[in-house]
């Protein structure tokens, strides 16, 4: 009796043995073999927060990259993988294998957007440009701009966030949270923006704020790095007379229904932004400003001009004086007259 017991338990342990290495045999197969390399294609899938594993597997079932329930949670359990998954919009290509996939979960290899803010970017521009990624929430990001905890938190002193988005290029991902991307880009203004460029712009009579706003006008005024030190002494002349610095992306800053043309009668609006009217500089940032524009604010040319204007080619043309600028003006608007 006790013999044939022994057989029984013998052969048990066989055929779990067999079974074991069968199922490992099948296992390590499915792992290593690629989902669909016939018909590959990227497929995007969102891992809402707090997703558990039977859910996550439905997902992947649902859009066809996972076919066999029970190895896939076996894999993710083999891989310690059960309470790890972490959530976010990831990008899967139908060519890597179960085990490929079941890693980039894990490790929350999620999909980030590579996203240029240009230099002189509005707030509304840089919104806009989120937007387009499906980044932000357009309504918090407006509310933030002007949430006075929230900026005071990131070291903002103005009553906008408005020239403290510091354009460069991100990476971003659909996880964050609109107020972790602001943050982020206000970090990286401070990052460039020393305590030593700070200090030479309170030199020259300008705080962080005033500092900020200056650089967005010289930046909206010109593309160029080459005239940005041009046009910043223009506007240090001025201020240094007293005359209104009359730039015009001043006057349709505040705008909300702004088609793109400067026109006579924005001169004369009333806004406390407008150049034209007020004296000094605005209350506040009219873009986000990159650093040749900040650069061009603390290194300004040695030069007596107090005027420019546009040519065709977008450059500018400065005079020293009202006679000279207003001669300018009449020669580069025939030109374009007669071109056009």
């Amino acid at each position: 009796m006790k013999i044939k017991i022994r057989k029984i338990l013998f052969y048990a342990f066989l055929l779990t043995c067999g079974l074991a290495i069968v199922f490992s045999v099948g296992l390590f197969i499915y792992a290593k073999t690629p989902i669909d390399v016939v018909n590959v294609k990227t497929v995007l899938v969102d891992i809402p927060t707090g997703t558990s594993l039977i859910k996550v597997t439905k997902i992947l079932m649902d859009i066809g990259l996972v076919e066999n329930r029970f190895l896939f949670y076996s894999l993710v359990g083999i891989k310690g993988g059960t309470r790890s998954i972490r959530a976010g919009e990831y990008e899967f290509a139908t060519s890597l294998s179960p085990s490929e996939l079941v890693d980039k979960l894990i490790h929350g290899d999620i999909k980030n957007y590579r996203v240029t803010i240009h230099e002189d970017y509005s707030l509304k521009e840089v919104a806009a440009r989120l937007k387009e990624y499906k980044l932000i929430d357009e309504n918090a990001f407006f509310e933030l701009a002007e949430d006075e905890v929230f900026l005071s938190s990131l070291g903002v002193l103005g009553s906008s966030i408005e020239g403290y988005l510091f354009p460069d290029t991100y990476f971003l991902n659909r996880s964050m949270s609109t107020r972790q991307i602001m943050r982020m880009m206000v970090d990286r203004f401070w990052s460039k923006i020393s305590p030593e460029m700070i200090n030479k712009a309170a030199k020259k009579g300008l705080d962080t704020h005033q500092f900020v706003t200056f650089a967005s006008l010289v930046g909206k005024e010109s593309g160029s790095s080459a005239e940005k030190p041009m046009i910043a002494a223009v506007f240090y002349n001025r201020l240094k007379k007293r005359m209104p610095l009359q730039s015009d992306p001043t006057t349709v800053y505040d705008l909300k229904d702004f088609n793109g043309k400067v026109l006579r009668s924005h001169y004369k609006r009333e806004s406390p932004y407008n150049t034209y009217i007020i004296r000094g500089l605005p209350p506040g940032p009219i873009a986000n400003p990159g650093l040749d524009s900040f650069r061009a604010t603390l290194n300004p040319a040695d030069v007596d001009y107090l005027y420019f204007v546009s040519q065709k080619d977008g450059t500018h043309f400065f005079s020293s004086s009202l006679n000279d600028h207003n001669n300018a003006v009449l020669r580069f608007r025939n030109a374009t007259n007669g071109s056009e």
